[in-house]
């Protein structure tokens, strides 16, 4: 942990110097904008301030000069000091990914302690972005403190769905039967996959609804075609047929019970079953962690016995792989990492472990029993001297059951922030199964899983 000392008044010589180097990212904008509420598009990563069609990303010109105080309460002259006064000129912008480097140098000791400083803040090769000069009241006593001290912060962004959207969207739209679209957040969900050119709605359900639907919350249904089937069952029986028919690529949930929709999908004739068992993966983006977390089963099946569950992992390392994760490390969950026959989720993970070394699970690497601190946290699989690939760098938290998959998913999305896409995997084309508390980002990442699944799948 860093310890920062200071240097009183009476050690301060003219000439002395101290620099800090700093990489500016987006998300110091960001925190800059919530400190100060300065919400000028100019400064704010993803917006256009100024009309030309390109976001400006500009770090504001007083988040440079905090930069300078910066060099003042932790190098020179350190903790204790006070500011009295700065004048700068702003010659140059910065912008997220350059490193910028802060220096003070001490030029002149007045009374009560006032010492003044030429100040500056450089960008890449030395180009000047701030100069100027400040005074400040330097501290009579020694002080140290670590930094430790500072809460630190975890800024509420979802980078990596809005890299996995801006994918998506090169992709051809896939044919979508979306079933019963019958309400405005159903029928909602389907339209801005449409307008993110990810998928290509065919609609089936009450045609009359759906109108109404579109009528009430102001939304454009003009050339999307319309099934009339009145009656969900029969509706969902329809989209499957449409993808045997070969106009459907991939099912998505309307206004009506999943368990609807899954009864036709996994019909034994006629349905969309292959040669492996269905599960659903929760694709999460969490604030603060730095790749994408796939969590499964929590929707499907209940309570998976060893070979379902193999089914289960095998489903979720192809969506991770169809994402984009090379090599997906899959953490069989568990209340312990070691194995106890009487915790039969120890045996089942030590048995999928096994299975995947001998080739009976590919494409990824999957180790456990694991708990869930030694699966997602170095230190804590450190701690447990557990010596693994995946452990503490897990990208899949595969559950004992859906109670504790469907909890670990609703714990990230509503006490971590987490937005999350689910999807169903295992069936001939992707089943998107989205929910009425989803918001705009969830739903749009739905169906931009489903598309890079499709061309995955595709293009194997």
């Amino acid at each position: 942990m860093t310890r920062y000392a200071n240097t009183t008044y009476d050690a301060l010589e003219i000439g002395m110097e101290a620099s800090m180097r700093r990489l500016c990212v987006a998300d110091d904008l960001y925190v800059f904008a919530h400190a100060s509420g300065n919400m000028n598009p100019m400064h704010l990563p993803d917006l256009d301030g100024d009309g030309d069609g390109a976001p400006e990303a500009v770090a504001p010109s007083a988040w440079l000069a905090a930069l300078i105080s910066g060099v003042f309460g932790n190098c020179l002259p350190g903790p204790g000091t006070l500011y009295r006064s700065q004048s700068l000129r702003f010659v140059g912008r910065a912008h997220p990914g350059e490193e910028l480097v802060a220096r003070v140098r001490v030029t002149a000791k007045g009374e009560n302690r006032e010492v003044t400083f030429d100040v500056c803040v450089d960008g890449p090769e030395g180009r000047r972005l701030v100069e100027g000069e400040a005074v400040v009241i330097a501290p009579d006593r020694a002080v140290s403190v670590e930094a430790g001290a500072v809460p630190g912060l975890t800024v509420q962004r979802h980078v990596h769905f809005d890299r996995m959207l801006e994918r998506a969207e090169h992709l051809d739209p896939i044919p979508t039967a979306v079933v019963a679209p019958e309400k405005a957040d159903a029928l909602e969900g389907a339209l801005l996959g449409r307008d993110h050119t990810l998928i290509s709605p065919i609609l089936v359900g009450s045609a009359a609804l759906i109108a109404q639907a579109a009528t009430e919350a102001g939304l454009d249904i003009a050339g999307l075609e319309i099934i009339d089937e009145p009656d969900p069952a029969r509706a969902a029986a329809r989209a499957v047929a449409l993808v045997h028919e070969g106009r459907a690529k991939a099912v998505m949930k309307g206004h009506l019970h999943t368990d609807l929709l899954l009864s036709a999908v996994m019909k034994r004739d006629g349905g969309l079953r292959t040669g492996r068992r269905l599960s659903h993966v929760f694709a999460m983006d969490v604030p603060g962690v730095d790749h994408m977390v796939f969590v499964t089963d929590a929707a499907i099946n209940i309570s998976p016995d060893l070979a379902t569950k193999v089914d289960i992992v095998q489903n979720a390392i192809d969506l991770a792989r169809a994402l984009g994760v090379e090599e997906p490390k899959a953490g069989i969950l568990s209340a312990v990492e070691v194995v106890n026959p009487n915790i039969p989720s120890t045996v089942d993970a030590a048995a999928l472990s096994k299975m995947a070394d001998r080739g009976q699970i590919t494409g990824g690497l999957v180790d456990g029993p694991l708990a869930m601190d030694n699966a997602i946290d170095l230190q804590a699989a450190a701690t447990k001297g557990i010596r693994s690939l995946v452990a503490g760098r897990a990208d899949i938290l595969v559950a004992p059951n859906l109670e504790s998959a469907n909890m670990i998913a609703k714990q990230l999305t509503f006490m971590a922030h987490a937005e999350a896409g689910g999807l169903v995997i295992g069936a001939m084309v992707p089943v998107i199964l989205t929910s009425r508390a989803d918001d705009e980002k969830a739903r749009l990442a739905s169906c931009a899983i489903a598309a890079l699944h499709a061309a995955y799948g595709a293009g194997r």
